[in-house]
């Protein structure tokens, strides 16, 4: 007997994949017929948490079957970013059904009843609650993906920016910040705010507009790049003290985070939200072709060259 032979009648189980090659592996050979359920976490998400808890319990509700008729795959979205973007991912938990490469349905967000719903009208009911019993309905507001701020160079005078990049000579979008040992949470606070606010528009990430860390940053960087918005960044992966301390000064626990004119606007998800209902929302920050120029797809950018922002 086969090892495929001796699982089957089992209950389903959450198979983590860690590696895009790991999710090939995993995908190209199943049979048209599989009903594919992709789960994007990641670990600072809590309501991710929950529904793992819930997705577990859902698959093993399920038995295995040859072919197999659902299949069921976690994927970090921040550690596997070219499989996140190919599915839209902009916020977490979020989960993607899949049957013969074509997307059945989306679910965002940690409601366990829509996610079980969703599964049951493209596998139908398994008829078993599984080991652990199907957790009942909750509703967890998901933490908002990282707000991305912009910015200006602070000069009126701007050049033909439509194949702009940045040089040595660009001002700082930031200021220069003290020494953070023995920083009291008022002096903290009050770098923050001068953070938020050096530039209209500024973008708390990981990484570099240029070298991204993680899937969101990555893909609010193109949003603001595709709107020609000029943006001041910072990257909180090199300073923790403003990692921790912007979670509590925004009351907004996740990153990348967007402001606008000292204001919070969010993170990916909130913004592409606010691009949509008003197409003109970034406009006021668009990089504005030199008169007489004749580029008006004019790419946004950063506002000065790609350097972390010192304490």
């Amino acid at each position: 007997m086969s090892e495929k032979e001796s699982t089957a009648g089992n209950p389903s189980t959450v198979t983590e994949i860690t590696t895009d090659v790991d999710f090939e592996h995993h995908t190209s050979h199943l049979p048209s017929s599989t009903l594919l359920v992709l789960y994007f976490h990641t670990p600072w998400a809590a309501p991710c948490t929950q529904m793992s808890t819930v997705l577990s319990a859902l698959a093993s509700s399920y038995p295995v079957t040859i072919p197999p008729a659902i299949t069921f795959l976690s994927l970090n979205a921040e550690d596997l970013p070219d499989i996140s973007e190919a599915y839209d991912v902009s916020a977490v938990p979020f989960l993607v059904l899949v049957r013969d490469g074509k997307v059945l349905q989306t679910v965002s967000g940690s409601d366990a009843a829509k996610v079980r719903d969703a599964v049951e009208k493209h596998a139908g009911k398994s008829g078993n609650t599984g080991a652990a019993g199907l957790p009942p309905a909750q509703v967890v507001n998901v933490p908002k993906d990282e707000p991305i701020s912009n910015g200006a160079s602070g000069s009126d005078k701007l050049k033909d920016l439509s194949g702009y990049a940045p040089t040595s000579k660009d001002p700082a979008t930031a200021p220069e910040m003290s020494d953070p040992t023995n920083t009291s949470k008022e002096e903290l606070h009050k770098r923050l705010s001068e953070l938020v606010k050096a530039a209209p528009v500024m973008l708390f990430m990981k990484g570099s507009p240029s070298a991204p860390q993680c899937g969101f940053s990555r893909q609010t960087v193109s949003l603001l790049r595709d709107h020609g918005v000029r943006y001041g960044f910072f990257n909180i992966l090199a300073d923790d003290e403003v990692r921790q301390g912007l979670k509590e000064f925004a009351d907004w626990p996740t990153f990348p985070q967007v402001w606008i004119d000292g204001e919070l606007v969010g993170g990916l998800d909130i913004l592409r939200e606010e691009v949509g209902n008003d197409p003109e929302f970034l406009k006021k920050y668009a990089v504005k072709p030199k008169e007489g120029s004749a580029a008006p797809d004019a790419k946004g950018g950063p506002t000065a060259p790609e350097a972390q922002v010192t304490a």
